[in-house]
């Protein structure tokens, strides 16, 4: 069978609950300046990805989207090779003055970081 790049709604986080459980037992985090992961191993079989973005820290409801579009396109690229855990993005005040390739290499440094927390647990 081959390996699917789609992004569908199993791979979301959509209800309170699933954040909830996420802030209730965070198992990984992997923080930085513009945006912190904060981590929780699931019973799937496949990451999923929520977002904290507020207007506080990002005003712009055109960045905010911006933002997620990247991050949910980088999953959507990377879904296979990350572990089964709900993730939860937050971002920070700051993220929106980045670039999109900055914002992509920031993706890429934090779940590495976020992989390899993951493996040593």
């Amino acid at each position: 069978m081959p390996i699917s790049f789609g992004y569908p709604r199993t791979l979301r986080l959509l209800t309170a609950a699933d954040f909830r459980t996420v802030f209730d037992q965070v198992d990984v985090k992997a923080p930085s300046d513009l945006c912190l992961l904060l981590a929780r191993f699931n019973k799937q079989d496949q990451p999923r990805l929520g977002f904290i973005i507020s207007k506080k820290n990002i005003k712009r409801a055109v960045e905010r989207n911006r933002i997620k579009r990247i991050a949910r396109d980088y999953l959507r690229l990377h879904q296979h090779e990350l572990p089964n855990l709900d993730i939860v993005f937050m971002g920070r005040k700051g993220l929106d003055k980045s670039t999109n390739i900055e914002i992509y290499q920031l993706l890429n440094k934090q779940f590495s970081k976020l992989k390899k927390r993951a493996s040593a647990c």
